[in-house]
């Protein structure tokens, strides 16, 4: 990442093996499970899932273990898999490429599954393959992704959830967004002096973590030319550029707010570590233009280590042997690096 090293951990948790969830049955994260395996990229990870799903993508050999510490004995060659109770029956015969309540509901109950396990100690980090949001809801879950779903879990009992955020990263780029799963409407709405400043401070230690002292952190405006003085709307002026002063008061080397058009591109250009955007699309767009293939979805202010390919289900594809494995390989090698480093005070 901008070839910033990571320090070597002393951390008890380096030992415990990456808990790789399996994502919607009918997408291509199992696929994507399967390659990544017989590319040697598993070699520390046990898959939390359905075996006869991973058989149907591509697992030539799987060994279904109880516990990940059993992954030691798994022979080599074989897939260990952590066959989650509860899952709903026949996974491996639903149709690939469609929304299916079965399918989210095993998502979910892999990501709660992974949750108890990296809280009991027996994970150094999550990766999640990529689930389908309207098999979710289908499901019957409250929440609208895995991001929110993983800061309700990570809440301890009788406390609040911490704040996260997400942030989506590749060799050139790295953005923090204030608002992810919501309508613009409704993220327009929740964007406050609060979440802004909340936002920078989130931001600043995790990049701060990775190792880079006083990151420059960039924040872009909300609307066409960062409200042009007033002009084209007052969020710039009522609390983005407050909040920005208020965190340059803290410490944070925050500038800004600049036009969303060309704060991106000023970043790749290393003019900035990293940009904070305002919403959901007017972050991921440049990241994911720049291609999916090396990107990675961090989740920051969780008390463990999660990270996730830097796309979704690609329904499309699903079951025809074309999916791409790169972005999981490379959500891999951050949790690896992440949770070597020890860096959970990725919170504000």
């Amino acid at each position: 990442m901008n070839g910033h090293v990571l320090a070597p951990s002393s951390s008890p948790s380096a030992g415990l093996p990456l808990l790789l969830t399996l994502g919607d049955a009918a997408g291509i994260g199992p696929e994507l499970i399967c390659r990544a395996f017989e590319q040697g990229e598993l070699h520390d990870t046990v898959v939390l899932g359905d075996p006869s799903v991973l058989r149907r993508a591509g697992a030539r050999m799987t060994a279904v273990i109880d516990s990940p510490q059993d992954r030691q004995q798994v022979p080599p060659g074989c897939l260990p898999v952590l066959a989650v109770p509860g899952l709903p029956a026949g996974l491996a015969q639903l149709p690939w490429g469609r929304v299916d309540a079965r399918c989210g509901a095993a998502a979910a109950a892999c990501i709660e599954a992974a949750v108890r396990l990296v809280q009991a100690g027996q994970g150094r980090a999550i990766v999640t393959a990529p689930i389908h949001k309207e098999a979710l809801a289908a499901a019957g879950s409250p929440y609208p992704g895995h991001t929110e779903m993983l800061q309700a879990l990570a809440a301890a009992p009788g406390q609040a959830p911490p704040p996260v955020r997400m942030m989506l990263a590749n060799d050139e780029l790295k953005v923090v967004l204030v608002t992810i799963h919501l309508s613009l409407r409704s993220a327009i709405d929740a964007l406050s002096f609060d979440s802004v400043l909340q936002t920078l401070r989130i931001a600043h230690a995790a990049a701060a973590a990775w190792q880079t002292a006083r990151p420059r952190i960039a924040v872009a405006g909300l609307n066409p030319h960062a409200g042009e003085g007033g002009l084209f709307g007052r969020e710039e002026i009522d609390f983005i550029q407050p909040a920005v002063q208020a965190a340059r008061a803290q410490g944070i080397d925050a500038h800004g707010p600049f036009a969303p058009d060309t704060v991106f591109m000023r970043a790749r250009r290393g003019e900035f570590d990293l940009v904070l955007a305002m919403t959901h699309d007017q972050g991921l767009i440049p990241v994911k233009y720049l291609g999916v293939e090396q990107g990675v979805n961090v989740t920051l202010g969780l008390p463990f280590v999660r990270t996730s390919p830097d796309h979704g289900t690609a329904f499309d594809i699903a079951g025809t042997g074309q999916a791409d494995p790169a972005s999981l390989i490379a959500a891999l090698r951050m949790a690896r690096r992440l949770a070597a480093a020890d860096l959970l005070p990725l919170r504000d």
